[in-house]
């Protein structure tokens, strides 16, 4: 549970402290209760419940993606949406869970994180809620300190790896995994006016939540980070000493937090991009652009580098020659140290259907299964569970390792790739080497700005037949793969084949479909 202090100022006020680093036993007695909500009598008519809200323009096609709500900052997200977002996140929360804790929220770096923060703060408490706001930290730490509160849920204000002037909203259960799509679509029927169901429609009348400020909480988060790795006798053999790391922090949610954990496992450690700046998050650095972070891997002699996106659920890695090292790398070699240390069940890992083949069949050949998701670390999750897996995650760099957390951790996924290749005794590059070779994958996104168009690409038969066209000519040869991105307005194209100038022709005749039909 998350710990809170001993003196109460006032119902539903605490003050700050700082929790002890050493246990993360509390007890349960210790958490400030929440303002208590009036439930609604059955009789009460919901136009009685709701407050007069502003009306919206909202799109035709769903408010809700692969990861959130997710859009331009004062164009589709704007503080009245925001507003009610929250107001009626609050009704399906709490209707979705019998815990009656706070919510958590939390926010990366933009300009725009402090006016939606604000605004779904007043929405949320005009529902009846207790709203915990951590400030700026990354999105794995509103998921951890949800499951860890009893809250009703949490909520992260970020557009993770997309340029400063756009902006997100992704809501987590009060088990901190993503929001299903079902209580999604709850959230957006109140939005749009339609029946929600709900069990504990709440009587907000006269009945309103408080908002504290709460970043004391983050430290229980780098803490629970750190703890797996540290040896329980020696605590001066840290797990990462004479190590030299560079981190690329993209001047987002990882600022505050990623040098000093780094740095207390042992580490040396370089940071670019190391403050949170919203007119250039993600602006040539980060996880999506690691030409920086490779060059200062190389001046450095760093043992390895990680480059984090702007709100530091994913990674991707550098190793000591410059080379990037993305998620099926990353999962390889995760894998294969659990695998020995027969902590993977079923030999099983979870990847999508971006992962590449040449990772597939390696994994194969090392007596393991790769089960495939669809793009999106929910759905990532949900075939984890499915199948029993501990390992999951994408090539983009979302992994997920049910032994130490439960969703894409950035921060979590670099400091056990750290220690592993410190265990390992040979260098980063070496591992990559004995690893396996990719094989030849172009992935090409084609701007569509129309959203109906986009979405609805499958009734485009030009397009498809482009792609059955591709299919045929390719054999098994290689594989092919046309989505619409749920985070951007792009439509994207993969082709994967034996040899590159194949990849190359198919991914071209892909593309001009898609500009020619299209956009």
């Amino acid at each position: 549970m998350v710990s809170t202090p001993a003196r109460v100022q006032r119902p539903g006020s605490v003050e700050s402290s700082v929790p002890n680093p050493v246990s993360q036993v509390v007890d349960e007695t210790s958490l400030s209760a929440p303002n208590v909500i009036a439930i609604a009598p059955k009789a009460t008519k919901i136009s009685q419940l709701i407050p007069t809200w502003e009306p919206l323009t909202l799109p035709s096609s769903r408010l809700f993606g692969t990861d959130g709500i997710r859009g331009q900052a004062g164009d589709l997200l704007t503080a009245p949406l925001a507003m009610q977002i929250g107001f009626w996140a609050g009704q399906v929360l709490c209707g979705a869970t019998s815990h009656s804790g706070p919510i958590i929220l939390g926010q990366d770096s933009r300009n725009s994180s402090d006016m939606l923060a604000m605004a779904l703060s007043a929405g949320l408490t005009a529902a009846g809620l207790e709203v915990w706001n951590l400030g700026l930290c990354p999105t794995p730490c509103v998921a951890y300190l949800t499951s860890l509160a009893k809250a009703v849920g949490g909520v992260m204000i970020s557009a993770s790896h997309n340029p400063p002037e756009d902006n997100g909203i992704k809501f987590f259960g009060a088990d901190g995994t993503k929001l299903s799509t079902h209580l999604q679509e709850q959230i957006e029927a109140g939005l749009r006016g339609k029946r929600v169901a709900s069990s504990r429609l709440m009587n907000t009348a006269n009945v309103w939540g408080k908002s504290f400020y709460r970043p004391e909480l983050i430290e229980q988060y780098t803490v629970a980070l750190q703890q797996p790795l540290l040896p329980e006798e020696d605590l001066s053999n840290l797990p990462l000493r004479g190590m030299n790391i560079v981190l690329d922090l993209a001047w987002g949610a990882a600022a505050n937090v990623a040098p000093s954990v780094f740095a207390n496992m042992g580490a040396e450690v370089v940071c670019l991009h190391d403050r949170p700046d919203g007119d250039r998050i993600n602006v040539n650095c980060g996880s999506t652009h690691l030409a920086l972070l490779q060059k200062a891997v190389l001046d450095k002699g760093a043992d390895m580098g990680f480059a984090f996106d702007g709100d530091a659920d994913r990674v991707l890695a550098v190793d000591n020659t410059g080379r990037a090292v993305d998620g099926d790398y990353i999962l390889y070699l995760w894998g294969k140290a659990l695998q020995q240390a027969e902590q993977l069940p079923n030999n099983t890992i979870v990847s999508t259907v971006m992962s590449n083949l040449g990772f597939e069949r390696a994994w194969e050949k090392q007596g393991g299964k790769l089960v495939r998701a669809a793009v999106g670390d929910q759905y990532v999750h949900a075939e984890m569970l499915r199948h029993g897996a501990m390992l999951g995650g994408e090539q983009s760099g979302h992994i997920l390792c049910r032994h130490y957390g439960i969703g894409g951790d950035g921060l979590l996924t670099a400091l056990h790739l750290a220690a592993l290749v410190q265990r390992s005794k040979n260098s980063f590059a070496a591992l990559v080497d004995q690893s396996f070779q990719t094989y030849p994958q172009l992935l090409k996104n084609v701007r569509v700005e129309d959203r109906a168009r986009r979405l609805n690409w499958q009734n485009c038969d030009p397009l498809v037949g482009a792609i059955a066209e591709a299919e045929s000519a390719m054999g098994n040869q290689g594989r092919i793969l046309v989505r619409a991105s749920g985070t951007e307005p792009v439509i994207r194209v993969m082709v994967e084949a034996a040899k590159a100038d194949l990849a190359n022709h198919w991914c071209e005749n892909l593309v001009l479909a898609v500009r020619q039909h299209l956009t």
